[in-house]
């Protein structure tokens, strides 16, 4: 009896804090914004907003259309899946793909290889993958393949998940990348894709010895208590697109971010490489040959889009990396918070102004308590 009221008097205790968190801002226009939104959103959203050390902000919102409901329907009998399943409410631990979100997890991660000087962003990739040498591409460098500067040519994200099933192991899929025409210069040609990020994967499974789902999960994940994510646990992962996440997991990750390379004290990544990531690593003379809609006029870093206009060392004062599926996160460093935004929508348009109107908003709500 004891123990019961022990664990009931925390609980409210945790509430209460909770609470007051909640109660120095008045966060009224983002409710606003979330609701009129939410069609648009996908008719489901979870947003979390973190500053000062605490969960300032938590909200979900679900409300599926007549027609979304149709299609969920539609999708989860093509799929041989429980429709209920399918379209179940949102929370804070709703486990969902969140596509291109996964660029700055396999991002951090390679990055843990350079914090322990088993790597350097200026290596080349015909050092570890002879392959790509074999194929005119061993000068390729790392920090090209962590910003989409590769020049090799590349399909769509949609693409890379469908031959990725049919591939064996990660020497299979470098093995077609290898063979890839060129479209660009390397360091001077920016493509959206997969390809950079693959073979980035690919070097450090060679340089560990383990595969990429298990650095993820010792690197990132568990030192991050991101317990519910993964790349899938498939085959042959998709470090551009293939992960799956939660909104308490990915703001998580943030926090580590927002608090340079440290998460519960301890330090996953140094600051140093938190600091080149948010570097635009995309000069005025690259030529883009494709990049998302959703991403507007952004430059763009290491797996993560600088959302200023910053060029050469600086580093940006707001980076994202938003996914395919709608999902946003964005971590503020000038005024210092994270947030996240969780949906499952594939429709892309007005997406950038739709992500720049709420962070304005929640950045106006933290300024003005």
């Amino acid at each position: 009896m004891q123990a019961l009221c022990r664990k009931f008097t925390l609980s409210v205790v945790f509430l209460l804090l909770l609470q007051v968190g909640f109660s120095q801002y008045n966060f009224s226009k983002v409710d606003d914004w979330l609701g009129n939104n939410l069609k648009e959103l996908g008719g489901r959203a979870v947003l979390v907003i973190y500053k000062d050390g605490k969960l300032v902000y938590s909200k979900t919102e679900n409300e599926l259309s007549s027609r979304q409901k149709r299609i969920g329907k539609f999708i989860a009998k093509r799929k041989g899946k429980d429709a209920d399943e399918l379209m179940q409410d949102f929370t804070i631990n709703t486990r969902q793909r969140i596509a291109s979100c996964s660029k700055w997890l396999s991002a951090a991660l390679v990055m843990t290889f350079v914090d322990e000087g088993k790597l350097n962003i200026d290596d080349t990739v015909g050092k570890f993958l002879p392959i790509m040498t074999a194929n005119g591409k061993g000068h390729i460098k790392i920090g090209q393949c962590l910003s989409h500067l590769t020049g090799i040519k590349s399909g769509s994200l949609k693409e890379s998940l469908t031959a990725m099933k049919e591939m064996n192991n990660m020497d299979d899929a470098i093995a077609v990348i290898a063979q890839q025409p060129m479209e660009g210069e390397p360091g001077k040609t920016f493509h959206y894709s997969n390809n950079g990020l693959q073979i980035a994967a690919a070097v450090i499974e060679k340089i560990s010895g383990k595969d990429f789902e298990a650095l993820f999960a010792e690197r990132i994940a568990k030192p991050c208590n991101m317990i519910n994510s993964d790349f899938g646990k498939v085959k042959v992962p998709l470090p551009a697109g293939g992960a799956w996440s939660t909104a308490q997991d990915y703001l998580n990750f943030l926090q580590m971010i927002l608090q340079e390379g440290k998460f519960n004290g301890k330090q996953i990544l140094s600051k140093q490489s938190v600091i080149a990531m948010q570097q635009n690593r995309i000069a005025k003379d690259v030529v883009i040959i494709s990049s998302p809609a959703e991403a507007g006029n952004w430059g763009y870093g290491f797996g993560e889009w600088v959302m200023d206009d910053v060029s050469g060392e600086k580093r940006s004062d707001a980076v994202t990396s938003p996914g395919l599926f709608g999902s946003f996160p964005w971590v503020d460093n000038k005024k210092q918070y994270t947030g996240f935004l969780m949906t499952f929508n594939i429709n892309h348009k007005g997406r950038n102004e739709r992500y720049k109107e709420l962070k304005k908003l929640v950045d106006e709500t933290l300024v003005t308590k």
